[in-house]
């Protein structure tokens, strides 16, 4: 997967790609992250980006021209244009879903803002799609755009190794994840639960499963609501709204 990142900043994604599995994805040429410091796409000599808001106000806005040079060199002669994604506070929620989406492509090209944001037609004209990453305000794009970077890369078939982790964390399946237990079996008198040391398989699955159920009934219920559930899933969920109503 090929990643576009338009930044002020690039300096900032340095220690993000120096370690781990995002270090190993690039050494294996299994993602491909280039950042653009999209001051460069100025054409005046001071390489200005951002300018006064018409009609008054605090604070400089982005301007267009640098941008739409950018992103349309960046994509010049490829037959499928990118998606063009702007991290923004207004964007729509980033989840897993929207993660799967996105890493069905191949290119993506992110949007990192600072200042009071974009002018308002590179919204309207040059981006595919808004993604914000929460209801908080940070003082530019940069770290949305790693979090974004992180979760597509998970998807990427060789990035982790074991394919079935991606397929087991939390939200993946629309649930939270279930608990999860190593050696020792014995820890200071708390003991990992005897089905997961059973070696049945068919019972470990089943109560994850339910674990899985139980964990977001408690602490996400709103997840509930979209996620994909059987009849066996809903039955379990019943008996916990009973047992969450008695104790009220």
């Amino acid at each position: 997967m090929r990643f576009d990142v338009l930044t002020l900043f690039p300096e900032m994604f340095e220690g993000f790609l120096s370690s781990s599995i995002m270090k190993r994805a690039v050494d294996q040429g299994l993602i491909a992250p280039s950042f653009i410091n999209f001051r460069e796409y100025s054409t005046d000599k001071h390489r200005t980006v951002d300018d006064t808001p018409y009609g008054g106000g605090g604070g400089m806005v982005l301007k267009p021209e640098p941008l739409f040079r950018a992103v349309e060199e960046l994509t010049h002669g490829e037959t499928t244009k990118p998606p063009v994604l702007m991290m923004s506070p207004q964007g729509i929620p980033f989840t897993q879903r929207k993660a799967e989406e996105l890493a069905r492509h191949s290119h993506i090209v992110l949007l990192c803002g600072h200042y009071e944001g974009f002018d308002e037609r590179v919204r309207e004209h040059l981006v595919d799609e808004e993604i914000s990453i929460g209801d908080y305000v940070l003082t530019g794009g940069e770290l949305p755009a790693m979090v974004v970077m992180d979760s597509l890369s998970r998807l990427v078939p060789g990035v982790l190794g074991n394919e079935s982790s991606a397929e087991a964390d939390s939200f993946s399946t629309g649930l939270l994840e279930y608990p999860q237990y190593t050696r020792p079996a014995d820890f200071r008198g708390w003991k990992v639960p005897d089905i997961l040391l059973s070696g049945h398989h068919r019972m470990i699955e089943d109560w994850r499963r339910k674990q899985a159920l139980r964990r977001t009934f408690l602490r996400r219920r709103d997840l509930l609501e979209s996620a994909d559930l059987t009849e066996e899933d809903r039955a379990y969920l019943a008996e916990l709204k009973a047992e969450d109503s008695s104790e009220d």
